[in-house]
């Protein structure tokens, strides 16, 4: 090699002094957050800002810092006050099996260039399989995303279900899915992205509690029908972003076989319920599926982006992405599970399979019955003590870790509690001691949270209540602010 900058790219050495340095910054890092050393959960910066100190950063900035100053200025998800968003903070070894990941660059797409990684998938999915009910029939597949597994799991129905050749000849009369009000949007976004429109998207009103609405499946499909639009699919929520609601998936099941219809479960956030012996009733029914999604980077302690779509019927694995790529593919006539390409929107896609496989190798599967359990139980926890204290309101009872609620003060309207609960959620943010997020639930301004971090306990929750009420009653005396 007479290049220099090359040899010192791709030098070992330098590899090995930074991987250390790396490495102590990362468990200074962990030691500092879960064990709250530092106050806070983020430090809030306006986005103008923020570009403006990594453009300067990359002009001027200490090449030694990098890592140090990229780990400062992010949302701190092993904070225990870090009850915002829902993504894990990862197990610590995950880390490690992300840098085997990234050093080994092997793409799945064809088994030559993916060996290992595509048998280790095939043993997760298998897995995964097994705990959900199904038989040796099943089949699945790691994929980057929930969103990317729905749109794929949807497109698996419509060529299943349909007698149409959409893939080929495109869209020729009205097709549509099911769904409830209160999914997530990426389902409404996959079904525009298939073509089906507005009118293709029928949305079932939900119950008081949040989950669809079983009583009128029979009449939305009927008048569905009478509009001439054929219905392929029904989608059950396990449970929603907004509210953790679970759908009556047993109903649902029952449902889609008396009509032929294709049942998926979104069980993004809580399909890892299948491995939590107090929880999986969480998810009666969901044997019954058709596919089912399951995010690693939510409720199974992995790094994002990791989800696995998993197929009740294996022979629907390969045939929705059917097409011609001699250069990569060759046609078989037995079982092609390790050549991922043939089963994904990606042909190349990261060895996501190895943190999966090193979390079960490492700590079996009882680490994510542990996981699981303990933030359902600090969510009914959190939703008890929201359900008895006078200055707030909770939405729904919490079927597991997320909680909406509500600052109430019954002297006031319902449109100057909105702007008082979506200013205290804004102060929360730029103070940063908590990081939550809010929702809106039937011209209500929520604010929500999700318990993702095993370390968060009910004093946490205490503190953050009367930090709410402080600021609450800060803003209620200052009139011209909110109103």
């Amino acid at each position: 090699m007479k290049n220099k900058l090359l040899e010192t790219v791709y030098s070992p050495q330098n590899f090995q002094k930074e991987g250390h340095q790396l490495i102590d910054i990362l468990t200074n890092h962990l030691d500092d957050k879960l064990y709250e050393k530092s106050g806070k959960a983020i430090h809030w910066n306006d986005p103008e800002d923020e570009l403006e100190f990594w453009k300067e950063f990359l002009k001027n900035g200490d090449d030694n810092e990098l890592f140090k100053t990229i780990t400062d200025r992010t949302t701190y998800v092993h904070h225990p006050n870090c009850i915002g968003h829902q993504v894990t903070p990862t197990a610590p070894i995950t880390a490690l099996s992300g840098m085997i990941s990234s050093l080994l660059n092997n793409g799945m797409a064809v088994y030559e260039m993916g060996m290992s990684p595509n048998a280790i998938e095939r043993v997760v999915t298998d897995l995964l399989c097994k705990k959900i009910g199904w038989d040796e029939e099943a089949r699945g597949f790691l994929t980057s995303g929930g969103t990317l597994a729905n749109l794929t799991a949807l497109l698996t129905a419509r060529r299943t279900i349909l007698k149409e050749d959409i893939w080929n000849n495109g869209i020729e009369n009205p097709i549509g899915i099911m769904v409830s009000e209160e999914a997530h949007y990426c389902v409404d976004r996959a079904a525009r992205i298939m073509g089906l429109g507005e009118k293709g998207i029928i949305k079932i009103p939900c119950t008081e509690s949040f989950q669809m609405d079983i009583d009128i499946l029979e009449k939305k499909h009927a008048e569905a029908i009478s509009k001439g639009i054929t219905i392929f699919a029904i989608i059950g929520s396990a449970p929603s972003t907004a509210t953790g609601a679970f759908d009556d998936l047993e109903s649902i099941g029952e449902f889609a076989r008396k009509h032929g219809l294709w049942f998926h479960v979104d069980g993004a956030h809580g399909g890892a319920g299948i491995f939590s012996e107090k929880y999986k009733t969480t998810l009666k029914g969901i044997e019954q599926a058709d596919s089912v999604v399951i995010d690693g980077h939510k409720m199974m302690m992995l790094p994002t982006i990791t989800t696995a779509l998993l197929l009740k019927n294996g022979i629907y694995a390969n045939a929705t992405f059917s097409q011609k790529a001699d250069y990569l593919l060759t046609e078989s006539d037995h079982e092609d599970w390790y050549n991922s390409g043939k089963r994904t929107f990606e042909c190349t896609k990261t060895m996501m399979c190895i943190y999966w496989y090193t979390m079960l190798k490492r700590y079996g599967e009882e680490v994510f019955d542990a996981y699981v359990t303990q933030l359902y139980d600090m969510g009914n926890t959190f939703g008890e003590i929201i359900q008895n204290h006078t200055s707030f309101k909770l939405a729904v009872k919490p079927m597991a870790n997320i909680v909406c609620f509500r600052y109430y003060d019954s002297k006031l309207t319902q449109i100057q509690l909105n702007n008082l609960n979506a200013k205290i959620r804004q102060l929360l943010l730029e103070d940063g001691e908590f990081y939550i997020v809010q929702t809106k639930l039937r011209g209500w301004h929520y604010l929500r949270v999700t318990v993702m971090n095993p370390f968060t306990t009910k004093e946490h929750f205490d503190k953050l209540l009367q930090k709410i009420i402080t600021i609450g009653q800060k803003l209620n005396a200052q009139e011209p602010i909110i109103y």
